[in-house]
């Protein structure tokens, strides 16, 4: 599977950028999946449902079945969280893995950066950062070997993501 990660800083517009990638790569007729990384707790389960009462009471795994999805809720119950490399091997086969955030891990990242962000870009810190998407004229990209686009313009990335040596 080929991975491709989406980095910047909090309100960039990763989610945004990711969902529209994860669209345009599968209107493409890809398989695609993600991960997201969140650095607070996160639970996709309410108190008082059945799935929550199965993981309250002690279950590590809960596995929530229907006829359109299913969602394996894993408690962590004190171990480490798991490895960007560790979620990638539990996910089914695909094409591409859009993964947001994990901006430490060295896979290939696309960096998105606005105009009003007060904090400098991530690139010249991370090498595996290949490329530059901004909502403005990047000045800066003199000293970035790898191409910037333009925020809006999701094919170009997608085609750029898809070029042969990119993943």
């Amino acid at each position: 599977m080929n991975v491709i990660g989406i980095v910047g800083w909090k309100n960039s517009g990763k989610t945004t950028l990711a969902a529209a990638l994860i669209r345009e790569l599968s209107s493409r007729g890809l398989t695609v999946n993600s991960i997201k990384h969140a650095h607070h707790g996160v639970d996709v389960d309410q108190p008082g449902t059945d799935s929550f009462k199965h993981r309250d009471a002690g279950a590590r795994e809960v596995i929530l079945a229907g006829g359109r999805r299913f969602a394996i809720m894993h408690e962590l119950r004190g171990a480490e969280e798991p490895t960007l490399d560790e979620l990638l091997a539990r996910l089914g086969p695909c094409d591409w893995v859009v993964v947001e955030g994990f901006k430490t891990h060295p896979h290939p990242k696309i960096e998105v950066h606005r105009q009003e962000s007060a904090r400098a870009p991530l690139y010249p810190e991370d090498d595996s950062i290949i490329a530059l998407v901004a909502d403005y004229v990047v000045d800066y990209a003199a000293d970035f070997p790898g191409p910037v686009f333009d925020v809006n313009n999701v094919p170009a990335i997608a085609d750029f993501i898809l070029s042969p040596g990119t993943s």
